[in-house]
């Protein structure tokens, strides 16, 4: 483990640009500084594992079995959703009035749940008709979402409601806000936060950066921390090692979850790829992480001296704050990510082909991290 310079995390996504995105072996080997023979044993380690055993197929015979019955399910129920498109975000009534409509075509019980209401309800509606009340909410909805679509969806009830009355219609703001929650229409402005447990903060070490973001050689001095980045997974949570000298990342992970051993795993890949001949400053904030046993003891073993950050203070880790401001806003740009799978690929060509290759760094006289190390070096 001693020689190796790429982690599996790293060969994972490496093998991801040729088996996935489409790129070339040469072309990945030129992107991310590997050589092609590496990539191609790689690959092939990679094939070899997925080869499947006899109860493997079997497994697979039956899971074919089973994705067959639910094509045929999902096919039925997407035949409907698209017949029902108009009424997705319409009040249960106008949604029984569709069922009642296409009880020739689909099944009940089909259309029940593909529009969310219950059998009960439909047969229970058929013999109330439709009150006034309901027809005139129904058709105050259609305004309400044109109001929300046209402000891409910035808008709440307040601002909808002002829109409603220049356009000469005349209703309460709680009507309004009590159709809205009903549709399940909401102000969207990003994404909140993950919420933590918040304990006594750890300082196990001392500051020894203050601030000093500008070293004279490599591997002086790294920052670390962690980000968040939402999925319909879950979050996806985002270490990286960044050395001051270049601005360069140069160890990250990505996991579910933020305990010690994301931070370990982007420290390890930080070590074997820059192999430093002298103790390196790790620079934190006060995370929990940071102030564990596991994490004092690695750096310990691995002749790292830990810094901390003063208790709220920003400042005093802005470079790896910045690098995350900068992958946000130039990248992610608020987007949910469909799976961490997703956010994983996209996030790690952004770091390894772009931000360390190609990215032009102010800080850096407008040149790349790994282009300003190889001027410096006299490459």
């Amino acid at each position: 483990m001693r020689g190796t310079r790429y982690t599996a995390e790293f060969k994972a996504e490496a093998i991801k640009q040729i088996t996935e995105r489409g790129h070339g072996v040469v072309e990945v080997s030129k992107r991310l500084g590997v050589s092609d023979k590496s990539l191609y044993a790689w690959l092939k380690q990679s094939q070899q594992d997925d080869l499947p055993n006899a109860k493997d197929l079997v497994a697979l015979k039956l899971e074919l079995q089973r994705m067959k019955a639910e094509l045929k399910r999902t096919t039925k129920e997407r035949d409907i959703l698209k017949k029902a498109a108009g009424v997705l975000c319409q009040t249960v009534r106008l949604k029984y009035a569709f069922i009642d409509q296409h009880r020739q075509q689909f099944q009940l019980i089909s259309m029940c749940r593909v529009l969310k209401v219950h059998r009960s309800g439909y047969y229970a509606w058929k013999l109330k008709p439709l009150s006034n009340r309901a027809i005139e909410d129904s058709a105050l909805l259609i305004e309400i979402k044109r109001s929300y679509e046209d402000s891409y969806g910035i808008y709440g009830s307040p601002r909808i409601h002002y829109d409603l009355r220049e356009a000469g219609i005349k209703c309460s703001e709680n009507r309004v806000a009590k159709i809205m929650r009903n549709a399940k229409l909401k102000s969207i402005r990003g994404y909140r936060k993950p919420r933590y447990k918040s304990g006594i903060p750890s300082v196990a070490s001392p500051n020894r950066l203050q601030q000093v973001f500008t070293v004279s050689q490599p591997d002086l001095a790294w920052v670390t921390d962690i980000t968040y980045i939402r999925t319909y997974q879950g979050w996806l949570y985002l270490a990286v090692v960044i050395d001051l000298y270049s601005r360069s990342v140069v160890g990250w992970s990505m996991k579910s979850t933020m305990a010690t051993e994301i931070v370990l795993d982007a420290l390890t890949m930080a070590v074997w790829r820059r192999k430093p001949k002298q103790s390196v400053i790790i620079h934190s904030d006060q995370g929990s992480q940071f102030g564990s046993d596991d994490f004092v003891r690695w750096c310990k073993d691995n002749r790292l001296e830990p810094s901390m950050s003063r208790r709220g203070n920003c400042y005093d880790n802005a470079v790896a704050e910045s690098f995350f401001s900068s992958l946000k806003k130039e990248h992610i740009k608020r987007k949910i990510y469909v799976s961490r799978e997703e956010a994983k690929s996209e996030i790690f060509e952004y770091i390894e082909v772009f931000y360390n290759r190609k990215r032009r760094h102010s800080h850096l006289n407008q040149m790349s991290p790994m282009m300003f190390e190889k001027l410096q070096n006299g490459n």
